[in-house]
């Protein structure tokens, strides 16, 4: 009992910091800041499709972590400093304006009256950047602009090569509200395929995926479901999907992975064993294991996905090394290297060239770092000395 009780205090504490963000949600400055244009890195239009609603009691949200039944779409324009460190998202702290010459600040929103409207507009953007599209699906305890501002540190930092897209759905932004978040994922699956859907009739050629925590849920039943409709690849334009700490029981995730099938493109699982917000969720959920933290790489290469453990890597988060693919300076350059070239010919590549992108990226990140990729054929390892 004594043992019990430990625990739950562990995981208590660990309540009151997990998640995937902070607890302020003001997305909009109230008042403008004009900064020289030398001291701004770049502007990220980041197109949003969002199943919350608009926020009404504090508009400098834009929406809120209330559910919608049915689909928002907007763009948000957002500059990035010239001092931006990679892996980092500089905010302004508590709800002062964010100032552009040290912080993420978003200059602008567009709302779009509905999907026909959106999707000319992220249409011409996708055939103006490359004919790809980025779609990133954010996690537990994310307020909107969380999203918004981790898309644009993805896109700025890997150097993607096409549109970015936030598929944004009703988190509560709060470290109390996981059962509502699991509902509020939940209830986003046709959003998210129907985004997909919309995205894949425009002149995109590869949609690819990120999906974060609660979000690869949302985002594996919204690919089972297209899998059940017969379109699985999205009329062959699907690209990466990338799983980064999913927050999936393991039994569920094979079941979803049995329906989706084995995948023609690069799909892979990001895990971490140190990862201490799955270490909650699976508390939540009967001490059962979450993919994101799972010991046995080669039972989930057996399902045809990729298997990429982060464990011997450092994450940014404060310790709860939940965000490891996004805020670790290495890993970041390792997604950015695989991200620029383009899914269709890294399915066709040599696994084994994989080890070759660590070379060098040891020195420029100041650390040591080991990845252990595990396919369904081989083992891999790519290290880098400090």
């Amino acid at each position: 009992m004594a043992l019990r009780l430990k625990s739950f205090g562990v995981v208590a504490v660990a309540l009151l910091v997990a998640g995937c963000a902070g607890n302020t949600h003001d997305l909009l400055n109230k008042t403008t800041v004009t900064v020289p244009a030398s001291d701004i890195a770049a502007t990220h239009e980041i197109f949003v499709a969002t199943t919350r609603q608009k926020a009404v009691k504090d508009p400098r949200q834009v929406f809120d972590g209330d559910r919608s039944l049915t689909t928002s779409f907007a763009r948000v324009d957002v500059t990035v400093p010239k001092s931006h460190q990679v892996g980092n998202i500089e905010r302004a702290k508590g709800s002062a304006n964010s100032n552009p010459t040290k912080d993420f600040a978003a200059t602008d929103v567009t709302f779009y009256e509905g999907a026909p409207q959106f999707a000319k507009a992220v249409g011409a953007d996708i055939a103006m950047r490359g004919d790809r599209a980025l779609v990133f699906v954010h996690g537990f305890n994310n307020g909107f602009d969380d999203g918004i501002y981790r898309l644009t540190q993805i896109a700025h930092d890997t150097k993607y090569p096409g549109t970015p897209v936030l598929f944004s759905w009703a988190s509560s932004a709060k470290t109390t509200g996981y059962i509502y978040d699991k509902d509020s994922s939940t209830a986003a699956r046709d959003d998210l395929e129907a985004t997909l859907r919309m995205l894949a009739k425009t002149r995109v050629k590869s949609i690819d995926i990120i999906a974060h925590s609660m979000g690869t849920w949302l985002t594996m039943e919204a690919l089972r479901q297209l899998a059940i409709s017969g379109d699985r690849d999205l009329g062959g334009k699907l690209g990466y999907v990338i799983l980064a700490s999913p927050d999936i029981d393991v039994d569920v995730f094979k079941k979803q992975m049995i329906r989706y099938g084995k995948p023609d493109k690069p799909f892979a699982v990001l895990l971490s064993g140190d990862d201490r917000a799955l270490k909650l969720s699976s508390f939540i959920s009967g001490d059962k294991p979450r993919v994101g933290d799972y010991g046995d790489a080669a039972d989930l290469a057996s399902y045809g996905v990729s298997v990429v453990d982060l464990t011997k890597t450092k994450g940014g988060d404060g310790g709860l090394n939940h965000a490891k693919f996004a805020d670790n300076p290495f890993l970041v350059q390792l997604l950015g290297d695989r991200l620029r070239t383009p899914a269709g010919l890294a399915a066709d590549e040599n696994p084994a060239q994989l080890a070759n992108i660590g070379q060098g990226l040891g020195k420029v990140v100041g650390s040591a770092a080991e990845v252990i990729i595990t396919t369904p054929f081989k083992v891999l390892t790519i290290a880098t000395g400090g």
